[in-house]
Order: structure tokens, then sequence, then C-alpha cells
């Protein structure tokens, strides 16, 4: 199959282009085969070519620093490469093929060839980039740009609601109840797109949606596979920054619900060829939604994305868990001086206090496990309130099936759907594990900190890698900015479970609509959890390593070692020794010789700490 100029016309990049352009374009586009693995270009290399998809996926792949992230996967009808046809440079990504597939390529010299003979075509080519450029900029400035940014292109179509009649920018995915959302809820500044898992939940639910009812006979094929096409597309990250609204928002997630029912409507209006906003074709409400309710597709759709959130948390669970327990297999010889209320207690192996953090943190990542469950039960096909009104019977077994199909997640519909729709509390139980496993991270790090804390003035049993200075006015001085980074990560956690308690409590009768601040304090959690265990390991615990002469010196002066004597000579006799050897200065050892209570060879038994550090007793 070439490529064709209908074809170039469902691409953003050409679509505005004249159909006598389109044509001529077409026919210079050499069309190549790649292979799963394949690279069409590699991050750094020079821009050699303008590349069309026909068919396939290509991820954009960064792959600085050692660290392999992949932002977005490109599927059939997407350009890459087009800041060719104004500047020459770099590829900041690299392009690797996920599948296999076909693409257009249009080289370097072509494009030359066509600047040269065909100016006007060329012009047409540029003015179109320009505009895409120009709106992609406009959606990338999120911070201050106000609504106004996107109307910048001055073409707008006109949309209607229950509220009336509004004019919508042309070249936007989104309708008009996205637009009056955005308009009345500017509050967090964090957009839906912020959470990339949370718009790909979305799709996939409204596409499983899609196959129940046209396997119901309530959507025509036509109607469908585009609308699947259109979902598919947001799976693979594309689209992302068309989903506009404040995470932060009133009425329950319906605002959130319409921008995805839109945003898929006019790309899949858009792929059969027709105008976005033309919604006789295809409708946000009547298609896209059908069978379905803000009150069934919100909160499965936090589920859905808590669970893809949670199995990369557990990941690093694991990960952090098996850095501390590689630390304690290689501190397992370091005897050092353990210590209760800041005090010297007794000796331990600094092996052993590591082996208890890899502990805490794998058993933090067990208690999460358990959470998954309540979060798998959806009350999809409950629509309105749990009574399922608007749906076929057989919808929301359908639906569960299409969509654990599509996801890779085992999902099962809520006992009853009432219940489902209404009832939080598996997220107020996650947002408990969460806050359990912050609290234990930052333990963990206030005991880094106290013990890497010197260096000569501390404790300085460890020391943690230097990552940055840490002082604009203190040459040499080295802060442990990790393990204090995680710390605060902990705090806002803890704060967050919070309020997901108020937002749980807070819902009445069938329906809780303080759900879109849950699904924000979740997904921040959890972000925030995983990006911190992360950096941790990362940049702190794999590299820590041991000051074992220091630690060994503490254990031989440390008045705790004699807790060891107490089965020998009884309690009286060694809280005496302590207090002597506290005031005079001199060593335990050094006092129960001359006293006459133990020969040198039995003092040197109980004191050795290797015998310390694990039960003795006969």
């Amino acid at each position: 199959m070439e490529i064709n100029a209908s074809t170039l016309k469902q691409v953003e990049l050409f679509s505005a282009l004249p159909d006598p352009e389109r044509e001529s374009l077409a026919s210079h586009f050499e069309l190549q085969e790649f292979k799963k693995g394949d690279y069409l270009f590699r991050q750094g290399e020079d821009r050699h070519a303008l590349f069309f998809i026909q068919e396939g996926e290509i991820d954009l792949v960064d792959e600085t620093l050692g660290m392999e992230k992949i932002y977005v996967t490109s599927g059939p009808g997407t350009v890459l490469g087009e800041p060719i046809l104004i500047e020459e440079g770099k590829h900041a990504l690299g392009g690797r093929a996920r599948s296999e597939g076909k693409y257009g390529k249009l080289e370097a010299v072509t494009i030359q060839k066509i600047k040269t003979s065909d100016p006007h075509l060329f012009g047409e080519m540029v003015l179109s980039l320009s505009k895409v450029l120009a709106r992609r900029l406009a959606y990338a400035n999120r911070g201050n740009r106000g609504i106004s940014a996107d109307f910048r292109t001055g073409e707008t179509r006109k949309e209607h609601d229950l509220i009336g009649d509004r004019e919508v920018p042309h070249n936007v995915l989104w309708g008009i109840q996205t637009l009056r959302a955005m308009e009345n809820f500017s509050i967090s500044g964090v957009r839906l797109d912020h959470f990339p898992e949370f718009i790909e939940s979305l799709a996939d639910i409204k596409a499983a949606c899609a196959v129940a009812n046209h396997g119901l006979g309530n959507l025509d094929t036509e109607r469908k596979e585009a609308i699947i096409k259109a979902c598919d597309e947001l799976s693979r990250g594309m689209w992302h920054s068309h989903f506009m609204v404040d995470m932060i928002q009133g009425g329950a997630g319906t605002s959130t619900n319409m921008n995805a029912n839109e945003v898929i409507t006019n790309r899949a209006l858009m792929i059969l060829g027709k105008e976005r906003g033309d919604y006789k074709s295809i409708h946000p409400n009547n298609h896209v939604n059908m069978s379905q309710s803000t009150n069934d597709v919100y909160p499965s759709s936090i589920k859905v994305t808590l669970l893809r959130m949670m199995a990369r948390l557990l990941s690093e669970v694991q990960n952090l868990s098996a850095s501390f327990a590689a630390k304690a297999e290689e501190f397992k010889e370091i005897i050092k001086m353990g210590r209760t209320q800041l005090q010297d207690a007794v000796p331990m192996t600094l092996g052993q206090e590591f082996q208890a953090w890899s502990l805490m943190i794998r058993d933090g990542g067990e208690r999460i496990e358990l959470a998954r469950k309540p979060l798998s039960e959806l009350n999809m096909g409950g629509t309105a309130i749990g009574t399922g009104i608007n749906t076929h019977p057989e919808f929301s077994r359908m639906v569960i099936e299409e969509l654990s199909s599509r996801t890779g997640l085992s999902l099962s519909s809520s006992e009853d759907l009432v219940l489902g729709t209404q009832d939080t509390s598996g997220f107020v139980e996650l947002a408990g594990v969460l806050k359990m496993l912050a609290v234990r991270l930052s333990k963990i790090c206030n005991d880094l900190r106290l013990l890497s804390s010197g260096p000569r003035c501390g404790l300085h049993e460890i020391n943690l890698p230097g990552v940055q200075p840490g002082s604009s006015i203190m040459p040499g001085k080295v802060n442990p900015v990790i393990p204090e980074v995680v710390n605060q990560v902990a705090f806002q956690v803890i704060a967050l479970d919070n309020a997901v308690a108020l937002a749980s409590e807070g819902g009445q009768l069938e329906l809780n609509v303080f759900e879109p601040v849950i699904a924000y304090d979740l997904f921040t959690s959890i972000e925030m959890l995983t990006n911190a265990m992360s950096t941790l390991r990362k940049r702190c615990i794999d590299g820590i390593t041991a000051n074992p002469e220091v630690c060994r010196k503490m254990v031989e002066n440390s008045i705790g070692i004699v807790t060891a004597l107490n089965p020998h000579l009884g309690y009286e006799k060694t809280s005496a020794l302590a207090k002597e050897a506290l005031e005079s200065g001199r060593s335990l050892g050094e006092l129960v010789l001359e006293k006459g209570y133990m020969t040198r060879e039995k003092l040197d038994e109980v004191l050795s700490p290797a015998n310390m550090i694990r039960p003795s007793l006969k």
C-alpha cells in the first residue's frame, strides 16, 4: 500500500495543504519497512529525513545518562523529524520500532529538491509546520499562558451544550464542555495530562465500552473502529496535551469524563476524514459515552490508573529492598554500636542494621500489594448510582472482560454496583498503606543522616555519596540532600493521607463528589514515592560506604557493652561498674580485672563484640 493524498489528509502537519499539493507531496515519499527494534533515527544524530508512519509503532526514546525512558509511542499517521523542514539539527530523542511496520521517508536531499523545484509546495509545508509548532508551544507553556493561548490561530468552530453556544478553537480536539471546565476550574495548575496513566485508563475504558456496545448491536462498526483507533492512540501517549482540565474540579469528575469524550470523538472524526465538531457523525455523549455515566467511568478509571501506577511503585519497592540487602551483605562483618534513645545500647553489625531496613521496605510493599484487591473491583455498568439504568444486562460483564484484556489487569465487577458507586474505602486503605511506607522511608532516612553525620564531629559510621556542594558559604560542606528530599516526600504523603480520609468521609448518599481530590492525592503520593525510592536507591544507597575503624572504636569505648556482663555479674555490680567507668574515664575491662570479678580469658570471651551480636547464653 502506497502513501496517498487521502492518507496524508489525516495528518496534522499535512491536513491544511490544498489537495493538489498533498497529491504532489505523496509522490515524493519513499516507502520502506522496519522490524521490531530497528532505529529510524538515533538520539543525538543529525536529522536526515522526515518520517511518516504508515503501519506499526515507533517509540520515542530518551537514552541519556544510561537511563531509558519512552516518552511516547507513535502509531500510523504520525510524522517524525518534521523540524528538518526549517532547520538542520540533531534528534533530541531516538526513534525505535516497537513492532514491524512501514514508513514513508522524505530524505533531506528530496526535501531540498522540493524546495527548488516546487517552492509553492515547500512554502505550504513550512507554513503548516509553523502553525503546528505554534500550537504545540502554546500547549507546552502551561504555567501562566491562560486559556486565550489556545485561540491564537483565530480559527474557531461553534459548539452547543445545555448552557448555550460557544466558539471553540478549531484546531483542538476538546470541545465546549472542556472549555467551560477550563474556565471554571483554574485551581491547582495540574492538568489531567500530568498523569498519563490516567488518560490511558480513560481511553481503555472508552474502547472497552465501544467493543461492548458494538457486540450488543448498539454501535455500528464504522464508529466503533474509529473510536477504538482514537483510544489506541491515546493509550500510546498521543494527544495528551488536549486533556486540559484541572485535576481538582467540581462535578464529581464530569469534566474529566467529558474532556475524554470530546477528545476521542474529535480524533475519531478526523480518522473518518470528517471535520472536528461534526457531532452528527459521532457524538461525545451518544456514542463515546454510550451506556456510561461519569459516576462509573471516573472511579473505575481512577482504580485502573492506581493499579498501573502501583506496578511501578512496587517494582521500586523491590529494587530498594534489594539495594539495602546488598549493603547488608557487604557490611555483615562490620561491628558497630547499637543505640536506643540516642544512647549507647549494645553492639550489632552494620549489616544487621541495613538488613532490618531492607525487610522494613519489603514488608511495606507486601502490605501495599494487599491494597490492590478492592481497587480491582469496578462499578462499570452501574451508570448514575449503580442501578445500571440505560445499559444492557450483559454490558457490565462485557466491559470488564474487554478492559481486563486491554490492560492485562485482573479486573472484576463490584459485588454490588450501588455500593461500588458510593464507597471509596478502597482509596482510604491505599492512602493508609502509602502513609505507612512513607513513615518507614522517613525513619530510615533519619537514621542515614544520623549515621553519616560529621564527618569529624558526628557519628561518621557511614559515608553517603556526595552528590552536590552543600553550602553557598561554607567551603567543603556536603549535605545529605537525598535523604532530606525523601523526608519531605514522606511529610507530603502523610498529609495527603489525611486529605483522602476527609474526602472519603465527606461523601453523601449514592455518590462521593470529592473523588477528584482523592485521585489527585493518591496519584501524587504514588508518583512522589516511586520517584523518591528510585532516587534514594540510585543516588544514595548504592553508593554508601562504611567506616569500619570508626565503628569498632566506638564499640570498644562504649559503656554499653556492660550489658554483656549482666548475666555473669548481676545488675547491681554492672551498674556500679558502668557508673565508675563513666566518672573515672577508665575502661570496663580494666575495672573488672582490678576487682577480680573475672579472669582475662573469661573477660575477653564475654566482651568479644562478635559474641554480642547474637544469642550466646547456654
